[in-house]
């Protein structure tokens, strides 16, 4: 039987543990670094739920599904990764505009949200709720969640790009990855 707080509970856990969450920030940045902010949603949102519906789907069981160090480094990497092509290609303007990012903004969002949401205490969380409530409703109420914060995180970085230089957006995207990228390590 549905219950409204098996929808709820979820949304609200999963929203107040996304805000200000890597994955929200990346979305922002790479929101900066793109026009095509629909194929960009569409991307982060694929990727949600993939590994949040995996999450939900292992319930507590998805800490033994891959190795937490392995997960953190892995992601560590891809920031990097991006970071560094933030940099590298910042001054050649719309001459690489289409090979930015995996030449897609699906693919890079996919990619860059796929490989950093992996052991999130969003995913965490939305494992964790499955076992208490319905499965089907904790993962419509964390994809809203997701979907929302993608969707607000995505026009503040459309908003940040059109009033910033480009030059600056890509300086300061590309070393927020990096960093990013670095404090997986730790």
């Amino acid at each position: 039987m549905f219950m409204l707080q098996d929808i709820l509970i979820p949304l609200i856990v999963v929203g107040l543990a996304e805000l200000g969450d890597k994955t929200q920030l990346s979305t922002l940045l790479l929101a900066s670094k793109t026009e095509r902010h629909i194929q960009l949603f569409l991307g982060v949102i694929l990727a949600f739920l993939i590994v949040d519906g995996i999450a939900i789907l292992a319930g507590e069981w998805i800490a033994h599904i891959a190795p937490g160090g392995l997960i953190k480094m892995l992601s560590g990497a891809v920031f990097i990764i991006f970071g560094f092509l933030t940099l590298i290609f910042r001054t050649k303007r719309e001459e690489t505009k289409s090979k930015y990012y995996f030449k897609n903004s699906f693919y890079s969002g996919f990619i860059l949200i796929f490989v950093s949401e992996w052991g999130d205490k969003t995913q965490i969380a939305a494992g964790l709720l499955a076992t208490k409530y319905s499965g089907l409703m904790v993962f419509i109420g964390a994809i809203i969640a997701l979907s929302l914060l993608s969707i607000i995180a995505i026009y503040s970085g459309k908003f940040i790009s059109d009033k910033v230089d480009k030059e600056t957006v890509a300086k300061i995207t590309g070393i927020s990855f990096i960093l990013m990228g670095v404090a997986f390590f730790f």
